[in-house]
């Protein structure tokens, strides 16, 4: 079946809990891991005076494999120009737990399935709640390569669900 469209998960709602009254029941049962793999990169030791922060301009959700994309294709460009001589940061962390309920099609699918009785879903994926004007991205360099980073923080907008800005301290 695939990933369900992001525009499926890109409104912040608040986490919700099962209350049942059997306990068991009130909890998630397994988290998916996330696919983020890192979150600092590049020379991590160096003080660099310049840092340009990827922002979101509106609340939404992100979810975990958009982050990866999207640092995936900075760290490449930034490796690709700088080479060790920078830090990237990712600053979000996908805590809430995305879920779905299943609905099975076709003949015969109405004795197997609950319908909406008991539509707590199953977890399917980790997103990060993002609010307005949070940073994303920092990247860490140096004054002449401020450019150069606003060009990588640039590229990896359109992997994400929401409008970006720049913003350089």
């Amino acid at each position: 079946m695939g990933l369900r469209k992001g525009i499926a998960y890109i409104r912040v709602k608040r986490p919700y809990t099962r209350k049942s009254k059997f306990n068991k029941l009130s909890y998630v049962k397994a988290i998916p891991t996330s696919k983020v793999v890192r979150y600092n990169m590049g020379d991590l030791k160096k003080d660099f005076p310049k840092q340009v922060d990827l922002v979101s301009r509106e609340r939404v959700q992100i979810r975990h494999n958009a982050l990866e994309s999207a640092r995936i294709l900075v760290n490449r460009v930034l490796s690709k120009v700088l080479g060790n001589n920078y830090r990237l940061r990712l600053r979000l962390y996908p805590h809430h737990i995305l879920r779905e309920n299943k609905m099975l099609t076709g003949a015969g699918a109405d004795r197997m399935q609950q319908g909406m009785a008991q539509a707590f879903g199953k977890p399917i994926g980790l997103a990060a709640q993002v609010k307005e004007n949070q940073p994303i991205f920092s990247a860490y360099v140096d004054s002449e390569y401020v450019d150069v980073a606003k060009v990588a923080l640039k590229m990896a907008a359109p992997r994400l669900p929401c409008r970006c800005g720049i913003v350089i301290n």
